[in-house]
């Protein structure tokens, strides 16, 4: 019977007794990919934008937008978002403090304050019901994370944001692809900005792009980066005489080899998350009923996927478990043979750059140099978000079906929850902080 055997870090035998790299390796590249890599090479067009248009195009219409817009990564896409979105000098954007730092540091790029909201303890994304209380009369937008995958309740945030006139910028680098209650993700608010980097479910190398149907919002990041193409084919009026040079003096033309792999993965992209989406699905569904174990995933039936499960992780209920810390939890499956970790990214409110640092030398912190009030957010404002690290883990990230290999990683899993008794003797506890800044760092950044 599965989970009955002792477990490896007692002694016994592990539950994953080899390598099976085919299972994680990702992304896959083809000689369809070689090719057209290879082809930007010998044309001399690294540098050029006919091949980053054709992808852009092929990009929008798999999500049914009227515009895509690539950059030369996804923290940059998030910048040309923001300032598409009109956000500037004394302005207040609301996001999740339990995300990627590229989330919300580039507010203060365009002399913005952030504004921390808590996540759901469920879905791991922004709590709509956490936001209003974070509104004020300089508040621009909210950014809305899919985080770890998973899609946020769009449906009240879009309502909040519409109740009080706001922009709605949806990150989607760890959900390109994914689904909310049939729509897909980054093309429910007014953009959806992305990462395109190799650790991504979609990646093309380095690199990042955004959707929208807003044709000011698409021509503002154009003007603020894309100077060659800011030119007479601008029709926003209060842009047009200005034409000729990058108003933010900066460069996010994608490198075109990015996008030529970029246009041969979206080929083949939804039937390779498809797969995706079948083999964790199995995974969890293994595992289901297992004490101190849920999955991070849509209720089936609802119409919301995972969107190629980025960075996966599952819930932890230590009170299931006697109270065995997670740490000590995955420190036995582990010894399974499976490399998993505790944690996620730490929350952002925390980070000294959201309290004292000076970075572009106003004299005061950066978070309050352009800022109405005073926006530090102290330890214990945000409960949920400080908690979090420590009910979550991070799991195997299956890229191809075989229920007999995912069978050996669920042993791993249900060994260590089964038998967590024999676990609490040598249980030191959770560290202080789990997870990190740039949790994802394994991935590459």
């Amino acid at each position: 019977m599965i989970g009955t055997e002792k477990l490896s870090l007692l002694g016994g035998p592990k539950a994953v007794r080899e390598s099976h790299e085919p299972m994680f390796k990702w992304p896959i590249i083809t000689e369809e990919d070689e090719a057209a890599a290879l082809q930007v090479l010998r044309d001399g067009a690294m540098s050029g934008t006919n091949i980053t248009k054709q992808f852009e195009q092929e990009f929008a219409e798999w999500l049914n937008m009227d515009y895509a817009l690539a950059f030369n990564n996804g923290t940059n896409s998030l910048l040309g978002a923001f300032y598409g979105c009109g956000v500037g000098i004394g302005d207040e954007v609301i996001c999740p403090s339990v995300t990627y730092w590229a989330t919300a540091l580039p507010a203060y790029a365009l002399g913005a304050s952030i504004v921390f909201a808590e996540i759901d303890p469920v879905t791991l994304c922004l709590d709509p019901n956490d936001i209003e209380r974070h509104i004020s009369e300089k508040t621009k937008a909210i950014v809305v994370v899919h985080y770890l995958g998973h899609p946020a309740d769009m449906d009240p945030i879009m309502e909040i944001a519409r109740k009080h006139n706001l922009k709605v910028i949806e990150d989607v680098s760890h959900a390109q692809g994914g689904f909310y209650k049939g729509r897909r993700v980054g093309t429910i608010g007014d953009v959806g900005a992305m990462s395109l980097m190799a650790g991504k479910s979609f990646a093309i190398g380095e690199g990042g792009i955004f959707v929208t149907n807003d044709r000011e919002i698409y021509e503002r990041a154009i003007a603020l980066g894309h100077y060659e193409r800011y030119n007479e084919e601008i029709k926003t009026p209060y842009l047009q005489p200005h034409a000729g040079l990058p108003l933010g003096g900066y460069k996010f033309r994608m490198h075109q080899i990015s996008s030529a792999v970029g246009r041969v993965q979206l080929k083949y992209y939804d039937e390779r998350i498809n797969e995706i989406d079948k083999a964790m699905n199995y995974f969890w569904d293994r595992l289901e009923g297992v004490p101190g174990l849920r999955a991070h995933r849509p209720a089936p039936g609802s119409g919301s996927t995972m969107g190629g499960w980025y960075a996966t992780h599952g819930h932890y209920v230590p009170e299931e478990l006697g109270g065995l810390s997670v740490t000590r939890f995955c420190e036995a499956v582990r010894s399974e043979g499976v490399p998993i970790g505790p944690g996620c990214n730490l929350p952002l409110h925390l980070h000294s750059l959201q309290h004292d640092a000076d970075v572009y030398g106003h004299g005061k912190p950066t978070i309050i140099a352009n800022a109405s009030r005073d926006l530090r957010q102290p330890k214990g404002s945000l409960p949920v978000s400080e908690g979090i690290a420590a009910r979550v883990y991070s799991i195997p990230w299956f890229k191809h079906y075989e229920p007999a290999i995912i069978d050996q990683y669920v042993e791993a899993f249900r060994k260590a929850a089964l038998q967590y008794n024999d676990l609490l003797a040598g249980d030191s506890g959770n560290p202080e902080k789990l997870g990190g800044w740039n949790f994802f760092r394994q991935k590459a950044d």
